[in-house]
């Protein structure tokens, strides 16, 4: 299945993704590809919140694991979030518990995603953060 990213804008997007397991990173890259962002991998917690540590740092979405050496994805959530408010934060785990659930959206996730994600889905999530972005963007002259 091909998915078509010409309905959105995403060369100037940079995309981190938090995630240790190599097949998903793997996954998502390709997806991503042809949509033209930049996309940054982090395979442990501690890596990302190094990179946090650069405030030049571009981020404009993050795809997050729950669980990721070194410093989980919630925590690394929780510690994004200290200075980064606006950027969306998708969490997609295999951790389907209602605590695990409650603990991402507490941290500041957007979104919690159980895997397995299909492409559709991830389509969906980049249009729903990018396009609200490219409307509310949108300025009206009289």
């Amino acid at each position: 299945m091909s998915l078509n990213f010409s309905g959105l804008e995403l060369t100037d997007k940079t995309i981190v993704i938090v995630e240790d397991d190599v097949p998903s990173i793997r996954y998502y890259e390709t997806l991503l590809q042809s949509s033209g962002a930049e996309v940054i991998k982090f395979r442990t917690g501690r890596d990302f919140v190094e990179f946090l540590n650069n405030k030049e740092a571009k981020v404009d979405l993050v795809i997050m694991d729950f669980l990721i050496p070194l410093i989980n994805g919630i925590d690394c959530t929780r510690l994004f979030r200290k200075t980064r408010k606006n950027v969306p934060v998708i969490m997609i785990t295999a951790y389907s518990s209602e605590q695990s659930k409650s603990d991402a959206f507490i941290a500041g996730c957007n979104e919690y995603i159980l895997k397995p994600v299909y492409p559709e889905n991830v389509y969906s999530l980049l249009e729903k953060y990018f396009k609200q972005e490219v409307h509310n963007s949108i300025t009206y002259r009289s």
